[in-house]
């Protein structure tokens, strides 16, 4: 559903949003957590984890595509 940099920049704000809480029982480093973002279709969803817990992620060519930032290329 999101390209590779989508993802990234999803987990990088929702880490951003989750550290500005000042929530002492988050850890000190990279917190860890996952997201699932449900599309319009049954089948369209995607998954979206912290990204220190990806170190080289699953690449769908066909999200890729859809990202005009990226012209469809890879990382």
């Amino acid at each position: 559903m999101f390209s590779v940099a989508q993802k990234r920049a999803i987990a990088e704000a929702v880490q951003k949003a989750l550290r500005a809480t000042n929530h002492p029982e988050l850890p000190k480093g990279e917190i860890s957590f996952k997201l699932r973002v449900e599309g319009a279709e049954e089948w369209s969803w995607a998954e979206i984890v912290n990204n220190g817990s990806v170190a080289v992620p699953g690449v769908n060519p066909w999200n890729e595509s859809q990202d005009p930032k990226s012209g469809g290329k890879t990382e």
